[in-house]
């Protein structure tokens, strides 16, 4: 790698850089690089809703794989030429373009979609969970169709997942100190949930009992204390997943089969926290604020526009997935 990115160009800067830019994986064109840019739009709407998750979107999208090599990617070699200020070697290391494009797609769904996201949540809960609960639903069967071969093995593989994903999403959440240190782990644990499927970052941040705190400071940015708040939370989250990309690039290549086999099972076991109806067992409140401790899934009180919505819904979920399964096979 050093000697490519040193004979790139020709004593022009500009010429240099861009060589580096283009040297690593990424999008190659303008079209590519919108077909990221949506698939990241996905991924980051995915992301903010409990129980729903991006590392899911990175599945179906066919671009899994790709997001755990590029996160890989910041790693020692690229540490040495940036402190040695080699920049291009540096930039041809990393997997930037692919990295810039999915990540501003995330940040874009992240920032528009965060206020409708909670009024949604707040007003239409059993609209926003069917039309949750079709994706997920949608994305165990693509994402079990890579579980090979399909053995007893691999199938108790996908039980463990599904009892432990069951088990988790049924905890309480908690109310935790609003500290800079705890914000920070909020954001390295939120980020190792997203780019596992199955498993919500938003919804590990509701069990931390800082996912209303975190979207809160989304709606006004770049007022100072809410900046402070989500500098510190990027930090973390930059520190979590390039320590945890790593153990997952390991797994997923060591033992593929089981690791997909239980991912499955995370989604699985995912469904208990987006079912539609539920009854409220225990709640609280907070700053004036009404907070659910405890739910417990029901069943809808007949039939009516509400359950005709709701499975409407659930059935766009489903096409949503198998639309952007089959955009992202004529994109590769």
């Amino acid at each position: 790698m050093a000697g490519r990115v040193e004979g790139m160009g020709d004593g022009n800067g500009k010429k240099t850089f861009r060589a580096a830019f283009m040297a690593s994986p990424g999008p190659q064109d303008l079209r590519e690089g919108a077909m990221l840019w949506l698939k990241g739009l996905c991924m980051g709407g995915a992301d903010i809703i409990p129980g729903v998750s991006g590392g899911t979107i990175a599945f179906i999208t066919g671009i899994y794989s790709q997001l755990v090599d590029a996160i890989r990617s910041f790693d020692v070699a690229f540490l040495r030429r940036l402190l040695r200020l080699d920049l291009t070697g540096a930039l041809a290391e990393v997997h930037l373009r692919f990295l810039a494009c999915l990540l501003f797609g995330i940040l874009t769904a992240v920032v528009t979609m965060a206020g409708f996201m909670n009024y949604m949540l707040n007003n239409r809960p059993v609209e926003i969970w069917s039309l949750f609960f079709g994706l997920i639903a949608a994305s165990i069967f693509v994402v079990g169709r890579e579980i090979r071969p399909f053995n007893a093995v691999n199938m108790g593989f996908v039980l463990l997942g599904t009892v432990g994903s069951y088990l988790l999403v049924g905890m309480i959440p908690v109310t935790t100190p609003e500290t800079t240190g705890f914000i920070f782990l909020c954001g390295a644990i939120a980020i190792c949930a997203m780019i596992l499927p199955g498993i919500s970052g938003a919804f590990l941040l509701l069990m931390l009992g800082k996912y209303e705190y975190v979207t809160r400071t989304l709606k006004n940015p770049f007022l100072w204390d809410n900046f402070v708040v989500l500098a510190t939370f990027a930090a973390g989250a930059v520190v979590g997943i390039v320590l945890f990309s790593r153990v997952l690039h390991f797994l997923l290549n060591r033992c593929h089969a089981a690791t997909v086999s239980v991912l499955t099972g995370f989604m699985i076991g995912a469904l208990r926290k987006v079912w539609p109806w539920k009854e409220v067992l225990e709640s609280t409140v907070i700053r004036g604020k009404i907070h659910v401790l405890r739910t417990q899934n029901v069943l809808p009180d007949g039939f009516s526009g509400e359950v005709v919505l709701a499975l409407g819904l659930f059935a766009a979920g489903v096409l949503v997935v198998f639309v952007l399964e089959r955009l992202s096979d004529r994109a590769q």
